[in-house]
Protein backbone atom coordinates (compact mmCIF):
# COMPACT_ATOMS: atom_id res chain seq x y z
CA UNK A 1 0.00 0.00 0.00
CA UNK A 2 1.29 3.34 -1.10
CA UNK A 3 1.28 6.40 1.17
CA UNK A 4 -1.58 9.04 0.40
CA UNK A 5 -1.39 12.87 0.37
CA UNK A 6 -3.67 13.18 2.77
CA UNK A 7 -3.20 13.01 5.93
CA UNK A 8 -6.00 11.11 7.39
CA UNK A 9 -5.93 8.70 4.19
CA UNK A 10 -2.30 7.97 5.29
CA UNK A 11 -2.84 7.32 8.96
CA UNK A 12 -6.08 4.85 8.12
CA UNK A 13 -3.76 2.81 6.11
CA UNK A 14 -1.77 2.29 9.20
CA UNK A 15 -3.97 2.36 11.82
CA UNK A 16 -6.27 -0.40 10.31
CA UNK A 17 -3.61 -2.72 10.71
CA UNK A 18 -2.28 -2.21 13.85
CA UNK A 19 -4.67 0.91 15.72
CA UNK A 20 -6.52 -2.36 17.82
CA UNK A 21 -3.50 -2.52 20.31
CA UNK A 22 -3.40 -0.06 23.46
CA UNK A 23 -0.01 0.49 23.00
CA UNK A 24 0.05 2.36 20.39
CA UNK A 25 0.11 6.16 19.97
CA UNK A 26 -1.48 8.08 17.53
CA UNK A 27 -1.06 12.06 17.94
CA UNK A 28 -1.90 14.96 15.62
CA UNK A 29 -0.02 17.77 15.49
CA UNK A 30 0.14 21.33 14.07
CA UNK A 31 3.31 22.51 12.65
CA UNK A 32 3.47 25.67 14.34
CA UNK A 33 2.17 28.77 12.40
CA UNK A 34 3.16 27.17 8.83
CA UNK A 35 -0.81 26.15 8.35
CA UNK A 36 0.35 22.29 8.30
CA UNK A 37 -1.17 19.17 9.77
CA UNK A 38 1.15 16.02 11.27
CA UNK A 39 0.38 13.32 12.89
CA UNK A 40 3.36 10.54 14.42
CA UNK A 41 2.37 6.88 15.17
CA UNK A 42 4.77 5.16 17.75
CA UNK A 43 4.03 2.21 20.39
CA UNK A 44 5.07 3.54 24.50
CA UNK A 45 6.57 -0.15 25.08
CA UNK A 46 8.88 0.23 22.51
CA UNK A 47 9.68 3.65 22.00
CA UNK A 48 11.89 5.95 24.01
CA UNK A 49 9.52 8.90 24.76
CA UNK A 50 11.94 11.17 26.02
CA UNK A 51 13.58 11.20 22.37
CA UNK A 52 10.18 11.78 20.62
CA UNK A 53 9.39 14.53 23.24
CA UNK A 54 12.30 16.74 23.06
CA UNK A 55 13.76 15.38 19.38
CA UNK A 56 10.36 14.88 17.48
CA UNK A 57 7.16 16.76 18.62
CA UNK A 58 9.02 20.28 20.62
CA UNK A 59 10.93 21.11 17.14
CA UNK A 60 7.94 20.48 15.02
CA UNK A 61 4.98 22.02 17.03
CA UNK A 62 7.65 25.09 17.39
CA UNK A 63 8.04 25.72 13.21
CA UNK A 64 7.82 28.77 11.55
CA UNK A 65 6.65 29.88 8.80
CA UNK A 66 8.99 30.50 6.04
CA UNK A 67 9.16 31.31 2.04
CA UNK A 68 8.47 28.32 -0.13
CA UNK A 69 6.40 26.26 2.73
CA UNK A 70 3.57 25.80 -0.02
CA UNK A 71 5.91 23.70 -1.82
CA UNK A 72 5.09 20.31 -0.65
CA UNK A 73 8.73 19.42 -1.94
CA UNK A 74 10.67 21.86 0.13
CA UNK A 75 8.84 21.68 3.19
CA UNK A 76 9.53 18.32 3.33
CA UNK A 77 13.41 19.05 3.18
CA UNK A 78 13.05 21.88 5.74
CA UNK A 79 11.31 19.54 8.53
CA UNK A 80 14.25 16.75 7.72
CA UNK A 81 17.44 18.76 7.53
CA UNK A 82 16.68 21.75 10.10
CA UNK A 83 13.56 20.59 12.22
CA UNK A 84 14.35 16.90 13.31
CA UNK A 85 16.85 16.63 15.77
CA UNK A 86 18.00 13.17 15.09
CA UNK A 87 20.32 11.10 13.06
CA UNK A 88 18.67 8.44 11.87
CA UNK A 89 15.81 9.08 9.59
CA UNK A 90 14.45 7.72 6.12
CA UNK A 91 11.87 8.16 3.74
CA UNK A 92 10.00 5.50 2.02
CA UNK A 93 6.09 5.15 0.59
CA UNK A 94 5.47 2.21 1.49
CA UNK A 95 2.57 1.23 4.41
CA UNK A 96 3.86 -2.24 5.29
CA UNK A 97 7.76 -0.61 5.66
CA UNK A 98 6.68 1.53 8.08
CA UNK A 99 4.45 -0.64 9.95
CA UNK A 100 7.71 -2.84 10.55
CA UNK A 101 9.27 -0.01 11.60
CA UNK A 102 6.84 0.35 13.80
CA UNK A 103 6.37 -2.97 15.54
CA UNK A 104 10.35 -2.84 15.94
CA UNK A 105 10.05 0.61 18.46
CA UNK A 106 10.59 3.64 15.75
CA UNK A 107 8.50 6.23 14.76
CA UNK A 108 6.46 7.06 11.70
CA UNK A 109 5.59 11.08 10.69
CA UNK A 110 3.03 11.86 8.42
CA UNK A 111 3.11 15.23 6.99
CA UNK A 112 -0.21 16.50 5.38
CA UNK A 113 0.18 16.85 1.52
CA UNK A 114 3.36 15.25 1.69
CA UNK A 115 3.29 11.96 -0.58
CA UNK A 116 6.29 10.42 1.87
CA UNK A 117 6.30 8.50 5.41
CA UNK A 118 9.45 9.59 7.56
CA UNK A 119 10.48 6.77 9.62
CA UNK A 120 12.71 8.19 12.92
CA UNK A 121 15.08 5.71 14.63
CA UNK A 122 13.24 6.28 17.99
CA UNK A 123 13.54 2.18 19.28
CA UNK A 124 14.54 1.95 22.77
CA UNK A 125 14.50 -1.82 23.31
CA UNK A 126 15.37 -3.49 27.03
CA UNK A 127 17.81 -5.93 27.66
CA UNK A 128 20.51 -7.27 29.53
CA UNK A 129 23.82 -6.06 29.91
CA UNK A 130 27.37 -7.49 28.77
CA UNK A 131 28.01 -10.72 30.58
CA UNK A 132 30.46 -13.35 30.93
CA UNK A 133 28.92 -16.09 28.40
CA UNK A 134 27.73 -19.16 30.89
CA UNK A 135 27.67 -21.69 28.59
CA UNK A 136 31.44 -21.10 27.20
CA UNK A 137 34.00 -20.15 30.26
CA UNK A 138 37.60 -19.64 29.91
CA UNK A 139 40.86 -18.89 32.33
CA UNK A 140 42.46 -16.69 30.38
CA UNK A 141 40.56 -14.20 27.26
CA UNK A 142 37.79 -12.09 26.92
CA UNK A 143 35.26 -11.62 29.84
CA UNK A 144 32.51 -9.88 27.15
CA UNK A 145 29.66 -12.45 26.29
CA UNK A 146 26.87 -11.70 22.94
CA UNK A 147 23.68 -10.35 24.52
CA UNK A 148 20.27 -10.44 22.38
CA UNK A 149 20.25 -7.35 21.32
CA UNK A 150 21.93 -7.87 17.49
CA UNK A 151 23.02 -3.66 17.48
CA UNK A 152 25.30 -4.66 20.46
CA UNK A 153 26.53 -7.63 19.19
CA UNK A 154 27.69 -5.93 16.18
CA UNK A 155 29.44 -3.50 18.16
CA UNK A 156 31.49 -6.09 19.97
CA UNK A 157 32.50 -7.40 16.78
CA UNK A 158 33.38 -3.83 15.07
CA UNK A 159 35.15 -3.00 18.10
CA UNK A 160 37.70 -6.27 17.65
CA UNK A 161 37.68 -5.63 13.85
CA UNK A 162 39.07 -2.29 12.19
CA UNK A 163 39.02 -3.99 8.64
CA UNK A 164 37.19 -1.28 6.18
CA UNK A 165 36.39 -4.69 4.05
CA UNK A 166 34.22 -6.18 7.24
CA UNK A 167 31.02 -6.67 5.37
CA UNK A 168 27.36 -7.33 6.61
CA UNK A 169 24.58 -7.92 4.79
CA UNK A 170 20.89 -7.51 6.29
CA UNK A 171 18.20 -9.99 5.95
CA UNK A 172 14.81 -10.65 7.61
CA UNK A 173 13.75 -14.03 8.50
CA UNK A 174 10.10 -14.61 9.82
CA UNK A 175 6.77 -14.18 8.10
CA UNK A 176 4.87 -13.09 11.35
CA UNK A 177 8.34 -11.22 13.33
CA UNK A 178 10.63 -10.14 10.59
CA UNK A 179 13.84 -11.08 12.99
CA UNK A 180 16.77 -8.77 11.70
CA UNK A 181 19.70 -11.32 10.59
CA UNK A 182 23.21 -9.95 9.53
CA UNK A 183 25.95 -11.98 7.84
CA UNK A 184 29.46 -11.31 8.34
CA UNK A 185 32.56 -11.93 6.90
CA UNK A 186 35.52 -10.03 5.69
CA UNK A 187 35.10 -9.23 1.70
CA UNK A 188 39.13 -9.56 1.45
CA UNK A 189 39.52 -13.10 2.97
CA UNK A 190 36.07 -15.10 3.40
CA UNK A 191 35.66 -17.24 -0.30
CA UNK A 192 33.32 -15.42 -2.45
CA UNK A 193 31.39 -19.24 -3.03
CA UNK A 194 30.43 -20.32 0.13
CA UNK A 195 29.23 -16.45 1.20
CA UNK A 196 27.23 -16.82 -2.01
CA UNK A 197 26.14 -20.25 -0.60
CA UNK A 198 25.44 -18.97 2.75
CA UNK A 199 22.83 -16.07 1.62
CA UNK A 200 20.82 -18.48 -0.37
CA UNK A 201 20.41 -20.86 2.30
CA UNK A 202 19.28 -17.68 4.13
CA UNK A 203 16.63 -16.77 1.41
CA UNK A 204 15.15 -19.75 1.65
CA UNK A 205 13.76 -19.77 4.84
CA UNK A 206 10.27 -19.70 5.31
CA UNK A 207 9.18 -20.00 9.31
CA UNK A 208 6.50 -17.91 11.00
CA UNK A 209 9.27 -17.15 13.89
CA UNK A 210 12.95 -17.90 13.97
CA UNK A 211 12.83 -17.93 17.88
CA UNK A 212 16.87 -18.24 18.21
CA UNK A 213 19.79 -18.67 16.07
CA UNK A 214 19.33 -22.42 16.62
CA UNK A 215 16.12 -22.87 14.07
CA UNK A 216 18.65 -20.73 11.33
CA UNK A 217 20.65 -23.41 12.19
CA UNK A 218 18.37 -26.53 11.05
CA UNK A 219 17.20 -24.38 7.93
CA UNK A 220 21.11 -24.20 6.30
CA UNK A 221 22.66 -27.68 7.55
CA UNK A 222 23.73 -29.91 4.79
CA UNK A 223 22.74 -33.25 6.63
CA UNK A 224 19.79 -33.15 9.04
CA UNK A 225 20.05 -37.07 9.83
CA UNK A 226 23.75 -36.17 10.68
CA UNK A 227 24.41 -36.55 14.51
CA UNK A 228 27.08 -34.25 14.23
CA UNK A 229 26.46 -30.72 14.36
CA UNK A 230 27.63 -28.82 11.02
CA UNK A 231 27.42 -25.16 12.21
CA UNK A 232 29.19 -23.67 15.18
CA UNK A 233 27.26 -21.70 17.53
CA UNK A 234 28.85 -19.33 20.09
CA UNK A 235 28.39 -16.87 22.57
CA UNK A 236 32.14 -15.47 22.64
CA UNK A 237 32.88 -12.00 20.23
CA UNK A 238 36.51 -13.55 20.31
CA UNK A 239 35.59 -16.93 18.95
CA UNK A 240 33.78 -15.11 15.97
CA UNK A 241 36.39 -12.79 15.32
CA UNK A 242 39.06 -15.82 15.08
CA UNK A 243 37.04 -17.31 12.34
CA UNK A 244 35.95 -14.34 10.69
CA UNK A 245 40.12 -13.92 10.14
CA UNK A 246 39.77 -17.63 8.63
CA UNK A 247 37.51 -16.36 6.38
CA UNK A 248 34.37 -17.70 7.77
CA UNK A 249 31.40 -16.55 7.92
CA UNK A 250 29.42 -15.29 11.02
CA UNK A 251 25.45 -15.11 10.84
CA UNK A 252 23.60 -13.05 13.84
CA UNK A 253 20.16 -13.11 14.83
CA UNK A 254 18.18 -10.31 17.05
CA UNK A 255 16.88 -11.87 19.85
CA UNK A 256 19.21 -14.75 20.40
CA UNK A 257 23.00 -14.50 22.00
CA UNK A 258 24.37 -17.47 19.95
CA UNK A 259 26.16 -16.54 17.14
CA UNK A 260 26.52 -19.17 14.10
CA UNK A 261 29.83 -19.94 12.54
CA UNK A 262 29.93 -21.54 8.64
CA UNK A 263 31.64 -23.40 7.70
CA UNK A 264 33.25 -25.78 10.45
CA UNK A 265 34.87 -28.99 11.06
CA UNK A 266 34.91 -31.24 14.00
CA UNK A 267 38.11 -30.47 14.88
CA UNK A 268 36.98 -27.25 15.18
CA UNK A 269 35.05 -28.44 18.06
CA UNK A 270 37.80 -29.33 20.21
CA UNK A 271 39.34 -26.20 19.80
CA UNK A 272 39.06 -23.33 22.43
CA UNK A 273 39.88 -19.45 21.94
CA UNK A 274 41.57 -19.58 25.50
CA UNK A 275 44.23 -22.10 23.20
CA UNK A 276 45.38 -18.33 21.06
CA UNK A 277 45.92 -16.95 24.43
CA UNK A 278 48.09 -19.37 25.56
CA UNK A 279 51.29 -20.33 24.82
CA UNK A 280 52.04 -23.26 21.62
CA UNK A 281 53.34 -25.82 24.78
CA UNK A 282 50.35 -25.62 26.93
CA UNK A 283 47.47 -25.29 24.25
CA UNK A 284 49.00 -28.18 21.99
CA UNK A 285 48.88 -30.53 25.55
CA UNK A 286 45.66 -29.31 25.82
CA UNK A 287 44.29 -29.95 22.52
CA UNK A 288 45.60 -33.26 22.58
CA UNK A 289 44.04 -33.94 26.10
CA UNK A 290 40.67 -33.17 24.21
CA UNK A 291 41.15 -35.78 21.32
CA UNK A 292 41.97 -38.61 24.00
CA UNK A 293 39.09 -37.65 26.25
CA UNK A 294 36.79 -37.22 23.06
CA UNK A 295 38.15 -41.24 22.70
CA UNK A 296 37.32 -41.96 26.40
CA UNK A 297 33.62 -40.30 26.36
CA UNK A 298 32.87 -42.35 23.23
CA UNK A 299 34.06 -45.66 23.79
CA UNK A 300 35.10 -46.27 27.56
CA UNK A 301 31.66 -47.66 28.43
CA UNK A 302 31.19 -49.77 25.20
CA UNK A 303 35.02 -50.94 25.80
CA UNK A 304 33.93 -52.35 29.28
CA UNK A 305 31.17 -54.13 28.34
CA UNK A 306 32.90 -55.50 25.04
CA UNK A 307 36.50 -56.65 27.65
CA UNK A 308 33.79 -57.97 30.52
CA UNK A 309 30.94 -59.94 27.97
CA UNK A 310 33.20 -61.53 25.29
CA UNK A 311 36.74 -60.87 25.79
CA UNK A 312 37.65 -61.67 29.09
CA UNK A 313 41.05 -62.95 27.93
CA UNK A 314 42.45 -59.80 26.88
CA UNK A 315 42.30 -58.44 30.36
CA UNK A 316 45.06 -58.82 32.58
CA UNK A 317 44.68 -61.61 35.33
CA UNK A 318 44.85 -59.60 38.14
CA UNK A 319 42.51 -57.07 36.89
CA UNK A 320 39.97 -59.47 35.75
CA UNK A 321 40.03 -61.27 38.98
CA UNK A 322 39.26 -57.56 40.88
CA UNK A 323 36.36 -56.81 38.48
CA UNK A 324 35.32 -60.01 39.21
CA UNK A 325 35.05 -60.07 42.98
CA UNK A 326 33.41 -56.91 42.58
CA UNK A 327 30.81 -57.55 40.31
CA UNK A 328 29.90 -60.77 42.91
CA UNK A 329 26.19 -60.46 43.52
CA UNK A 330 25.05 -58.14 40.92
CA UNK A 331 22.05 -59.09 39.25
CA UNK A 332 22.10 -57.51 35.88
CA UNK A 333 23.95 -58.36 32.82
CA UNK A 334 27.05 -56.01 32.09
CA UNK A 335 24.85 -54.18 29.03
CA UNK A 336 22.11 -53.43 31.31
CA UNK A 337 24.23 -52.18 34.25
CA UNK A 338 26.03 -49.69 32.12
CA UNK A 339 22.72 -48.71 30.34
CA UNK A 340 21.26 -48.01 33.93
CA UNK A 341 24.05 -45.87 35.12
CA UNK A 342 24.22 -43.97 31.71
CA UNK A 343 20.71 -43.30 31.98
CA UNK A 344 20.56 -42.34 35.23
CA UNK A 345 23.44 -39.98 34.41
CA UNK A 346 21.83 -38.45 31.77
CA UNK A 347 18.96 -37.78 33.96
CA UNK A 348 20.89 -35.78 36.36
CA UNK A 349 22.46 -33.45 33.89
CA UNK A 350 18.95 -32.55 32.50
CA UNK A 351 17.63 -32.23 35.72
CA UNK A 352 20.57 -29.42 37.05
CA UNK A 353 20.08 -27.56 33.84
CA UNK A 354 16.43 -27.17 33.96
CA UNK A 355 16.46 -26.16 37.96
CA UNK A 356 17.49 -23.02 39.54
CA UNK A 357 21.08 -23.09 39.30
CA UNK A 358 21.45 -23.53 43.70
CA UNK A 359 19.06 -26.24 43.27
CA UNK A 360 21.00 -27.67 39.95
CA UNK A 361 24.54 -27.43 41.33
CA UNK A 362 23.35 -29.53 44.72
CA UNK A 363 21.40 -32.52 42.67
CA UNK A 364 24.00 -32.72 40.02
CA UNK A 365 26.67 -33.30 42.28
CA UNK A 366 24.90 -34.76 45.38
CA UNK A 367 22.25 -37.04 43.36
CA UNK A 368 25.43 -38.55 41.60
CA UNK A 369 27.30 -39.44 44.92
CA UNK A 370 23.61 -40.42 46.90
CA UNK A 371 22.34 -42.69 44.20
CA UNK A 372 25.98 -43.72 42.85
CA UNK A 373 27.09 -44.81 46.42
CA UNK A 374 23.27 -46.35 46.94
CA UNK A 375 23.11 -48.56 43.62
CA UNK A 376 27.03 -49.91 44.56
CA UNK A 377 25.95 -50.82 48.47
CA UNK A 378 22.59 -52.47 47.14
CA UNK A 379 24.32 -54.28 44.99
CA UNK A 380 22.67 -53.02 41.99
CA UNK A 381 25.95 -52.19 40.55
CA UNK A 382 29.26 -52.77 40.73
CA UNK A 383 32.07 -50.42 41.77
CA UNK A 384 33.84 -50.66 39.05
CA UNK A 385 31.12 -49.79 36.29
CA UNK A 386 30.40 -46.16 38.82
CA UNK A 387 34.01 -45.35 38.25
CA UNK A 388 33.70 -45.73 34.23
CA UNK A 389 30.27 -43.92 33.93
CA UNK A 390 31.75 -40.92 35.98
CA UNK A 391 35.05 -40.89 34.12
CA UNK A 392 32.96 -41.07 31.14
CA UNK A 393 30.63 -38.12 32.64
CA UNK A 394 33.58 -35.76 32.91
CA UNK A 395 35.25 -36.13 29.68
CA UNK A 396 32.25 -35.27 27.97
CA UNK A 397 32.49 -31.93 29.56
CA UNK A 398 35.69 -31.16 28.50
CA UNK A 399 34.67 -31.04 24.80
CA UNK A 400 33.64 -27.08 24.06
CA UNK A 401 30.98 -27.14 21.81
CA UNK A 402 27.76 -28.09 24.00
CA UNK A 403 26.36 -29.06 20.88
CA UNK A 404 29.13 -31.28 19.94
CA UNK A 405 29.13 -33.04 23.40
CA UNK A 406 25.87 -33.87 22.63
CA UNK A 407 26.86 -35.96 19.35
CA UNK A 408 29.20 -37.55 21.46
CA UNK A 409 26.46 -38.76 24.14
CA UNK A 410 24.03 -40.02 21.68
CA UNK A 411 27.12 -42.26 19.85
CA UNK A 412 28.19 -43.36 22.93
CA UNK A 413 24.22 -45.42 23.52
CA UNK A 414 25.07 -47.13 19.74
CA UNK A 415 28.72 -47.81 20.43
CA UNK A 416 27.18 -49.53 23.85
CA UNK A 417 24.21 -51.75 21.80
CA UNK A 418 27.08 -52.84 19.33
CA UNK A 419 29.56 -54.18 21.97
CA UNK A 420 27.00 -56.20 23.73
CA UNK A 421 25.72 -58.00 20.71
CA UNK A 422 29.45 -58.37 18.91
CA UNK A 423 31.79 -57.52 21.39
CA UNK A 424 35.16 -55.43 19.89
CA UNK A 425 33.94 -56.39 16.30
CA UNK A 426 30.63 -54.67 16.78
CA UNK A 427 32.41 -51.20 18.22
CA UNK A 428 34.84 -51.57 15.09
CA UNK A 429 31.62 -52.23 12.36
CA UNK A 430 29.87 -49.04 14.02
CA UNK A 431 33.65 -47.58 14.02
CA UNK A 432 33.74 -47.56 10.44
CA UNK A 433 30.53 -46.71 9.36
CA UNK A 434 31.04 -43.67 11.88
CA UNK A 435 34.00 -43.00 9.96
CA UNK A 436 32.44 -43.29 6.63
CA UNK A 437 29.59 -40.59 7.61
CA UNK A 438 32.52 -37.80 8.28
CA UNK A 439 34.17 -38.44 5.78
CA UNK A 440 31.79 -38.15 3.32
CA UNK A 441 29.99 -35.41 5.36
CA UNK A 442 30.26 -31.49 4.25
CA UNK A 443 29.84 -28.07 5.71
CA UNK A 444 29.03 -25.56 2.72
CA UNK A 445 31.00 -27.66 0.80
CA UNK A 446 34.05 -28.23 3.37
CA UNK A 447 34.92 -31.73 4.35
CA UNK A 448 33.78 -32.25 8.04
CA UNK A 449 37.17 -34.02 8.73
CA UNK A 450 38.97 -31.24 8.12
CA UNK A 451 42.39 -31.56 8.34
CA UNK A 452 42.67 -35.44 8.68
CA UNK A 453 40.92 -35.98 4.87
CA UNK A 454 42.93 -32.32 3.55
CA UNK A 455 46.59 -32.30 4.08
CA UNK A 456 48.29 -29.15 3.39
CA UNK A 457 51.34 -27.87 5.99
CA UNK A 458 49.39 -24.47 7.10
CA UNK A 459 45.96 -26.36 8.29
CA UNK A 460 48.35 -28.77 10.42
CA UNK A 461 50.00 -26.02 12.10
CA UNK A 462 47.08 -24.99 14.15
CA UNK A 463 45.57 -28.71 13.95
CA UNK A 464 46.24 -31.56 17.07
CA UNK A 465 49.87 -29.82 17.71
CA UNK A 466 49.70 -25.97 17.40
CA UNK A 467 52.66 -23.82 16.30
CA UNK A 468 54.04 -20.80 17.98
CA UNK A 469 52.15 -18.23 16.53
CA UNK A 470 55.15 -16.65 14.81
CA UNK A 471 55.51 -19.68 12.87
CA UNK A 472 51.66 -19.59 11.39
CA UNK A 473 51.95 -17.40 8.48
CA UNK A 474 49.40 -18.98 6.44
CA UNK A 475 45.55 -18.87 7.16
CA UNK A 476 43.55 -22.72 7.30
CA UNK A 477 43.46 -23.68 3.13
CA UNK A 478 40.44 -25.80 3.90
CA UNK A 479 37.96 -23.34 3.06
CA UNK A 480 40.23 -21.39 0.14
CA UNK A 481 40.37 -17.84 1.85
CA UNK A 482 41.25 -15.08 -0.50
CA UNK A 483 44.09 -14.03 1.22
CA UNK A 484 46.39 -16.66 2.51
CA UNK A 485 49.13 -14.86 4.19
CA UNK A 486 48.49 -13.96 7.89
CA UNK A 487 49.94 -10.39 8.70
CA UNK A 488 52.72 -11.87 11.07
Amino acid sequence: MMVSESLSASIKSIMDVIGHNYDVVLREIALGNTGRKAAIIYITTLGNAEVINKSVLQPLMQMKAADGDAISDRFKERVIDGTIVLTELVEDDSAEVCIRNILSGNTVLIIDQISSYIILSTAHLEGRSIEEPKSESVVRGSREGFVENISTNISLIRQRIKDPTFTMLQYHVGKRTERELVIAFIKDIANDQIVEEVCRRIETIHIDDAGDSGFIEQFIEDNTFSPFPQVMNTERPDRVVNALMEGKVAILLDGTPFVLIVPVTFPMMLYSPEDNNERWMYSSLIRMMRYILAFVSLYLPSLYIAFISFHQGLIPTKLAISITSSREGVPFPTFVEAMMMEITIEILREAAIRLPRPIGQAIGMVGGLVIGQSAVQAGIVSPIMVIVVAVTAISSYTIPIYSAGIAMRMLRFFMMFAASMLGLYGIIMVTLLLLSHIMKLKSFGTNYAGVFVHYHPSNWKDSIIKYPLKWIKERPNLIDPKDKKRAN
